[in-house]
């Protein structure tokens, strides 16, 4: 029996009528039916969940397998039995409510066979106002892990895991969970992977809200289960990861989320004793779980939820969760105070002299949120200019102070310039409430290449463009470019630029994978020679001695008059250079007159020089495979030019030897 790619595990109870459109998803995958098993486990469904599967399973014989069971009372033991039965190279969890892109299963087996990886995320997509997470899915990532990347921030088991990774480590959904049980499946299948890889640009599953309600998350009550799951979550995370800031990363995603919600829980609880009891657990548990390191890099809110933990102060922390329930419902955040140099969430008993919590649990200085955006940038000779805005939100815009800052790659310098205020009217009115004003935030910069290091020209190197912001004292850096306009291109744009007696290459790009803005002053990643594209080469019909280039040039403005043209090199040394007529928008044709080049081997290549100065780029003209040999009279002498099997187009040239040729000739004619 042929092995099958992926074996789709779905457990499904009381799913319909969202089963259906699941399992027609599963169908009709790209990856196609006979590279599929799906096993479904009927959980003791009383809806017609199980009669849907049977009607499936015998509309496609061989790609089905259904086991009915009493149910469970959870999820974890169909997907278990599933994983029991499973024969694939991968197992795909799916769950009965949520259903498959066309070519998600297809897409994310290539990215685990191309880069050999155990695990594999495929973008989600919320249904009916479900949130689904976001931040590992803002690009592909081919290859990855827990500790480089966000991929730890969703932990529910909708991935592509590579079954040996799962038999070897002996991984199963635990029994005992109702709740927060895909979370220890998921959690140590990262942690024991090699490698996890990301597919970010296509939309993969689709996760449904219920109407119904019917979701097991919506379901669930209780703290006491989560406050479980959160304890073995951090003693797995503690097990396996060293301390040091990667077990940190992980624990934040715990706090974050997993307390949140069991306080959210612990604040409905209506037994006091229980409501007390859970409580001390989550003492208990920060009490050794939670270093100062980890402290430090909490949001705020999650810093302010675990010191009223640690505090013992119950009343206080549920009355924080109503706060947060009702800035929620109303999409409000919490204003920010800066004082002197620090910036301050106005979250609740802040500088509350009852309580006396310190300031800095409420610190939010270097993770003020901003808004910034590149409307414009270009270089006009050898001015760059640009215009954008940029803020800090929910902070009063008073002594605004905004830089343009070039930043040497590597930290080996940097330059700083002042930008021109403007006005945009309406700026920011949609967020938050309204109630800031934000139309000062525009801004117009020029700075002058060939004069910025103190009236010298910028140095050859990568130069990351920054806006450094100064808003009541508090200062903030923006790695700028990565948001803007539409109609900006993100492709590198290479110009030409004086520089007193020199002219330099500069180029503007955006960097890969971020797409924040560089300038690449010297070439370290951008070559001006490679603005020169050889199209036609051929050999003239008019005249078999001149060889006849057309080319195109891609620079961000036109070359200069006169410095486009061919230069041929000899491998001894000499060199002859042809001027280039320009014709119509980027173009521009050569023709090379062969004939006047001494007998040697040649290498063409498109060139752009500009006179004066010391400025000479240079492109070899590609193979030309259809290219044949020529030949030409000189002084009533035949002479040759044969392309050479090369890296780049070279011509051969030299006299044909006549004598030779003539007894070749004459052997081929004796009987």
């Amino acid at each position: 029996m042929t092995t099958p790619d992926i074996s789709v595990i779905i457990g499904a109870y009381n799913a319909m009528p969202y089963l259906t459109k699941t399992l027609t998803s599963v169908v009709e995958q790209s990856v196609g039916r006979d590279r599929l098993e799906v096993i479904a486990v009927d959980d003791g469904s009383t809806d017609g969940t199980g009669e849907e599967l049977d009607r499936f399973a015998a509309a496609y014989p061989g790609l089905f397998r259904v086991f009915h069971q009493e149910n469970s009372g959870g999820p974890a033991a169909p997907r278990n039995k599933g994983l029991d039965h499973a024969r694939g190279r991968f197992v795909f969890i799916l769950d009965a409510d949520d259903w498959l892109g066309e070519e998600a299963l297809e897409r994310m087996l290539t990215m685990a066979d191309e880069n050999k990886t155990d695990v594999v995320l495929g973008k989600m997509v919320g249904v009916n106002g479900r949130g689904a997470p976001a931040s590992m899915f803002v690009r592909n990532q081919p290859r990855t892990d827990v500790l480089t990347s966000r991929v730890y921030w969703t932990l529910n088991p909708m991935k592509l895991f590579r079954r040996s990774l799962l038999e070897e480590h002996g991984l199963r959904f635990p029994l005992e969970y109702n709740t927060g049980e895909d979370q220890f499946f998921t959690g140590a299948a990262y942690l024991h992977a090699d490698g996890i890889s990301v597919v970010a640009d296509y939309d993969c599953v689709y996760w449904v809200a219920r109407t119904d309600g019917g979701n097991v998350t919506a379901t669930t009550r209780g703290a006491d289960r989560r406050i479980r799951v959160l304890e073995r979550m951090i003693d797995m995370v503690e097990q396996h990861v060293p301390a040091g800031p990667g077990r940190d990363a992980l624990l934040d995603r715990h706090l974050s989320v997993d307390l949140f919600h069991a306080l959210i829980h612990l604040a409905r609880e209506t037994d006091g004793d229980l409501q007390r009891r859970n409580f001390a657990e989550l003492r208990a548990l920060l009490e050794r779980s939670y270093p100062d390191s980890l402290r430090r890099r909490v949001s705020p809110l999650t810093r302010l939820r675990c010191e009223l933990i640690l505090r013992g102060l119950l009343d206080e922390a549920i009355e924080l969760e109503a706060v947060d329930r009702r800035n929620r419902a109303r999409r409000v955040q919490p204003d920010i105070l800066v004082d002197r140099d620090r910036a301050y969430l106005r979250l609740p008993y802040f500088r509350d002299p009852a309580r006396g919590i310190p300031d800095e649990i409420y610190d939010i200085t270097g993770g003020i949120p901003d808004a910034h955006r590149l409307d414009s940038v270009e270089l006009d000779g050898s001015r760059l200019t640009m215009s954008g805005h940029a803020y800090l939100r929910r902070v009063a815009q008073d002594e605004t102070v905004t830089e343009l800052v070039l930043r040497e790659r590597g930290g080996k310098g940097e330059h700083r310039f002042p930008t021109i205020p403007v006005a945009v009217p309406g700026l920011g009115e949609d967020q938050d409430g309204g109630r800031f004003d934000y139309t000062a935030a525009g801004f117009t910069a020029d700075v002058d290449l060939a004069a910025a290091d103190g009236g010298a020209r910028l140095a050859d190197g990568l130069w990351d463009v920054f806006l450094a912001l100064r808003v009541q004292g508090v200062t903030r850096e923006i790695r700028f470019g990565h948001r803007r306009l539409p109609e900006i291109s993100g492709k590198p744009s290479t110009y030409l630029v004086p520089a007193g007696d020199e002219v330099i290459a500069a180029t503007l790009y955006y960097t890969h994978p971020y797409g924040n803005l560089t300038v690449d002053i010297g070439e370290n990643k951008h070559r001006a020679g490679d603005r020169l594209r050889a199209g036609d080469v051929r050999w003239s019909e008019r005249d078999p001695s001149v060889l006849e280039i057309t080319a195109e040039w891609t620079l961000a403005t036109p070359p200069p008059a006169g410095t486009l043209g061919v230069r041929l090199t000899e491998k001894g040394g000499a060199a002859v250079t042809v001027p280039a007529s320009v014709g119509e928008g980027r173009t521009f044709s050569v023709a090379v007159p062969v004939d006047r080049l001494t007998p040697g081997t040649w290498d063409v290549s498109l060139r752009l020089a500009v006179a004066g100065s010391a400025a000479d780029w240079s492109r070899q003209v590609p193979p030309q495979p259809g290219l044949k040999g020529t030949r030409w009279r000189r002084r009533c002498l035949p002479r040759y030019a044969l392309p050479t099997r090369n890296s780049g187009l070279a011509l051969r040239v030299g006299r044909v030897a006549v004598a030779k040729a003539v007894a070749r000739r004459a052997r081929r004619l004796l009987p």
